[in-house]
């Protein structure tokens, strides 16, 4: 399951985002990136033994022993999807991709491109047992992110999830995939290359239609099909989400794990996928982003009304009731600092609807706190 990318330098980012994504069959296109219960419990997914796995190193054999450990929670997703012509001829194609049960009742993580538009899903365990008509729960408003549920089970193994946001460039991963849509489970080993990398996406005409930010590069083989599987770091622990890959050399792209984790909790709490929000638009801050606006920091989110007069904070949302206000400077989530763990879309990202969080906030040269209860994403908006 592929889509084609680019790269981009545009640091433009709104909390609500909207992203659109079609289904794809798998195929590399030169120089470019392929992208390819419900109750009140969330004791059926693992959130991380407390110790942060990402200061962990592979050892000799231990690449096989986490592959071992992680795989039975990877599986393949096939799809089908009828289209009709305009001349009334019916067409049915089939992609693949991959997916990671994140809970033992059936909950799987998975990319919306690799689900989005399809008439049929069909989920393939590690073992090959198959599951057929796997129900589409929800997508992500701002992200490619979709979760899926097998119906019926109780016992899955799910994955471990680890913590994102305290990555370093330079520690080993590896990706777990169904590799070109036929090669499942395949394991292919890595370094985090970068961080907080931006891409657009496009399909095979090469016509953009996706913006895709915060995400996490590495050198991994993310080949065609391995969308939607789980970077790992060396303690075992999901970091992130596969996304993206290129024919060029050693480019691969993944989503933070810990920006997907706000909709995770609602869908185990309340069985909807609902995305929560705080409702600014901000440019992140970089030394030339400072420099433009003459700010008094290098890094963090300005929040401000860009050329098209969008508004800097939108009416009636959760950032608005808070008074948050045009020209303010968020410089932490929680305490923990908007850069290099995230920007404002990731960081929220880790939050559920009804969650209250504290923004640390710059404005006319003093500081100040900001309590905002988050809110679910608004449907109707564009933003």
């Amino acid at each position: 399951m592929d889509k084609k990318t680019k790269n981009t330098t545009n640091n433009f980012q709104i909390v609500v985002l909207t992203i659109a994504c079609v289904t794809a069959v798998c195929s590399v296109f030169a120089l470019g990136f392929s992208i390819y219960n419900y109750n009140n419990s969330t004791a059926r997914v693992t959130w991380g033994s407390g110790v942060d796995g990402n200061s962990s190193n592979f050892t000799d054999g231990s690449i096989a022993d986490v592959a071992n450990k992680v795989s039975p929670s990877v599986v393949s997703i096939t799809t089908e999807t009828r289209t009709t012509s305009w001349f009334g001829q019916s067409t049915t194609s089939s992609a693949a991709g991959t997916g990671m049960i994140v809970s033992s009742d059936g909950y799987v993580l998975t990319n919306k491109h690799v689900v989005d538009g399809a008439n049929k899903v069909n989920v393939i365990l590690d073992d090959g047992t198959t599951y057929e008509n796997v129900k589409v729960v929800g997508t992500d408003p701002a992200n490619d992110v979709a979760f899926i549920k097998i119906d019926g089970v109780s016992d899955l193994p799910a994955v471990t999830l680890g913590d994102s946001k305290t990555m370093n460039v330079g520690q080993q991963v590896i990706a777990i995939g169904n590799a070109l849509g036929q090669f499942q489970n395949t394991v292919t080993e890595g370094i985090v290359s970068g961080l907080n990398r931006s891409i657009t996406a496009s399909d095979s005409t090469g016509a953009a239609y996706e913006y895709l930010t915060d995400l996490i590069q590495t050198d991994a083989a993310i080949n065609s099909g391995n969308s939607g599987g789980p970077l790992v770091n060396a303690a075992g622990q999901v970091v992130g989400l596969n996304v993206a890959t290129s024919s060029a050399d050693n480019i691969g792209f993944a989503i933070p794990i810990s920006s997907v984790k706000g909709m995770l909790k609602s869908v185990l709490n309340t069985g909807k996928a609902e995305r929560a929000y705080i409702g600014v638009n901000y440019k992140t801050i970089t030394p030339d982003v400072a420099k433009e606006y003459n700010l008094s920091v290098k890094t963090g989110g300005y929040v401000y009304t860009d050329s098209k007069n969008t508004s800097a904070v939108i009416s009636g949302s959760p950032a608005d009731k808070a008074g948050v206000k045009s020209g303010d400077i968020i410089t932490a989530i929680n305490g923990v600092e908007v850069g290099k763990a995230g920007s404002i879309t990731a960081l929220v990202g880790e939050y559920a609807v009804g969650d209250t969080i504290q923004l640390h906030i710059l404005r006319n040269g003093g500081e100040l706190n900001l309590n905002v209860t988050l809110e679910a994403y608004p449907t109707s908006t564009k933003k």
